[in-house]
């Protein structure tokens, strides 16, 4: 897997979208040409999941109003069940969960470093952006798996996982401090970049920048349009 933390991160340019009122005409990708091996997707999309449980986690205990603690909560829970979802199908190959994981941890904790937030708001925020942003990923990917793998981990990972909840939370911080707003757009745009690191980080590119940019932008350009939504129903600027 490429390193996106062990050298200067370059700026990532996302792509271009249309107009919200501009349809956009289907493009075909063909993700096999760009899919990982299915142990290594596996290990990622986990260890992912695991990180985003923690992080929630850690957040319950940050937030002092009892319904928000029940709805963060209620994301943290639905964080653990696609991790162990996801376990489950390393184990049905008859791969240790914890060494096809292990590969990815290194890398992983440091993206996580490198978006947790100044405070709890900051930090669910980045819960929001990074995984409504890798979850929508992985799905993609899901239909490139062999066999019926991909359609389980494609339901697994488009359950419910409580983004309403923390949107609800969000919204309310913001509502009581208006301020906020501004800083958790900014903060918004920052992990958006990094995000997509590691979603790059995913694929087999050829090295080819201009072949690769061809076969991928339609992936990037659709989550890029998912996190947009995710962010204007919070009244913020993606």
């Amino acid at each position: 897997m490429a390193t996106w933390l062990s050298r200067r991160r370059p700026p990532v340019e996302l792509p271009r979208l249309r107009s919200r009122d501009t349809p956009t005409p289907a493009t075909r990708v063909d993700l096999h040409e760009v899919m990982p091996d299915l142990l290594p997707y596996l290990g990622q999309a986990a260890y992912l999941q695991l990180e985003t449980f923690q992080t929630l986690s850690r957040v319950v205990g940050e937030v002092d109003d009892l319904g928000a603690k029940e709805k963060v909560s209620a994301a943290a829970g639905a964080s653990l069940s696609k991790h162990q979802g996801i376990v489950a199908e390393i184990r049905r190959r008859g791969d240790d969960p914890a060494e096809v994981m292990q590969a990815f941890a290194d890398e992983i904790d440091g993206f996580t470093a490198l978006t947790t937030g100044a405070d709890w708001q900051e930090s669910l925020l980045a819960v929001l952006v990074t995984s409504g942003l890798l979850d929508d990923f992985f799905i993609r990917l899901a239909a490139g798996l062999p066999g019926d793998v991909g359609p389980r981990i494609a339901a697994l990972l488009g359950s419910d996982g409580g983004q309403e909840g923390i949107i609800d939370v969000l919204r309310d911080a913001i509502g009581s401090d208006p301020k906020l707003s501004s800083r958790l757009a900014l903060w918004g745009r920052r992990l958006v970049g990094d995000t997509l690191l590691v979603a790059r980080s995913a694929l087999q590119l050829s090295g080819n920048a201009a072949s690769d940019e061809e076969r991928t932008e339609p992936i990037f350009t659709e989550l890029i349009a998912a996190h947009t939504r995710r962010m204007d129903a919070l009244g913020l600027t993606a």
